[in-house]
């Protein structure tokens, strides 16, 4: 049996009558300044660099296809005395490898940071392998750390002589918990600093406004401002007694009542809708009906009667059976807020995809004061 169903329009119940009562909410605590702005020059450096793995078992690149790991392993056994250059390297031990990491900030010489290891050849398995020294480097093309070590891989692979295999995981990637030494630091002379920015990760007049006189307010004077959306400048008062860091201590934790655009996030590939707390619907009719058309295939076979000229065929015998749900015409009063929207879908048992069409068309019924992005 074959079925073709087709939203009609929309339906949404009297969402204002539908919404439960709901009890009063607890005080709702803003987030931390530091959890909404990054503060300028404190942030990570991403480093990068190609070593080899040996100790594998048999899992390695193939010299043959992969040139690049036959000239490392050549010139590291060079760098190390042995004369590589004439012989007929064939081992599968070995394997080329990226390292990346980032650096943290304010990350002292001599302190250790975690790197991931991934193959670049046709290696099979980086299991049992151990990394050697491997320069890291920055996008100054600067060394700012060395690797080494045995890896942590997290997915195996097996496989048999028939051909028959099992993977679980990524085999050819892995990580070195702190398998890195810093050898060069990024100075950054914070506490000298008479002027500092915060930068907004959401940039918002009214959040960036709220940040500067929250800041006002427990340092005095005007020592913030907001010089754009996502910017607020931060200036050390002359009478703090204290550096650039005890300020920046002292503020850091000070609670914001950040503020957000009216949008909904519909990603109609996994059905997934998001909207924001300020989304209002105007007052506006709506009405929904589902058409549902059933063919019943029922097919039967044709035999001639006996010394006829006839021949035995199968012949096809269809039944369509159309349905429509009734549905009218609904009110929905203007501003109805987000959680009597949500409310009222829900009890109607709207599906998310259902949801995705509603407020499609409340969009484009101009209805619905909110942006809409599709991702």
């Amino acid at each position: 049996m074959h079925h073709a169903t087709r939203s009609a329009l929309l339906a949404v119940a009297s969402v204002a009558a539908m919404a439960a009562p709901v009890a009063t909410p607890l005080a709702w605590a803003g987030p931390r300044i530091k959890d909404v702005a990054d503060f300028e020059g404190v942030r990570e450096n991403q480093l990068v660099g190609y070593g080899l793995v040996v100790g594998l078992a048999g899992t390695g690149d193939s010299l043959r296809n992969s040139p690049f790991t036959r000239q490392s392993l050549a010139a590291m056994l060079e760098r190390l005395g042995v004369n590589a250059s004439n012989g007929n390297l064939n081992t599968r031990n070995v394997a080329a490898v990226m390292v990346t990491a980032n650096l943290p900030p304010f990350a002292s010489q001599g302190s250790r940071i975690d790197v991931t290891v991934s193959a670049l050849g046709d290696a099979r398995s980086l299991a049992g392998g151990q990394l050697l020294v491997t320069p890291l480097m920055g996008a100054d093309q600067q060394v700012y750390a060395v690797a080494q070590g045995p890896l942590a891989i997290g997915g195996f692979s097996a496989s048999g002589q028939s051909g028959s295999s099992v993977t679980r995981g990524v085999p050819t990637a892995g990580r070195i918990a702190s398998g890195a030494l810093v050898e060069r630091e990024i100075n950054f002379d914070i506490a000298a600093a008479s002027e500092l920015r915060l930068a907004l990760r959401n940039p918002d007049f009214t959040t960036a406004h709220r940040i500067a006189e929250a800041i006002n307010t427990a340092v005095g004077g005007d020592a913030a401002r907001a010089s754009n959306p996502g910017t607020v400048v931060l200036r050390r008062p002359q009478e703090f007694a204290g550096d650039m860091v005890s300020l920046v201590g002292r503020i850091e934790n000070l609670e914001v009542e950040v503020d957000t655009p009216a949008r909904i996030v519909i990603d109609e590939s996994s059905g997934i809708v998001v909207m924001g707390e300020n989304v209002k619907v105007s007052t506006v009719a709506i009405a929904q009906g589902n058409l549902t058309i059933s063919i019943q295939e029922d097919p039967f076979v044709s035999q001639p009667a006996p010394f006829s000229r006839g021949q035995t065929e199968v012949v096809p015998s269809s039944g369509v059976a159309v349905e429509e749900e009734p549905g009218g015409l609904v009110m929905v009063p203007g501003g109805v807020e987000l959680r009597q929207l949500v409310n009222g879908l829900n009890a109607l048992g709207v599906t998310p995809r259902d949801m995705i069409s509603i407020l499609q068309a409340l969009k484009a019924a101009g209805a619905i004061q909110a942006e809409i992005e599709v991702m």
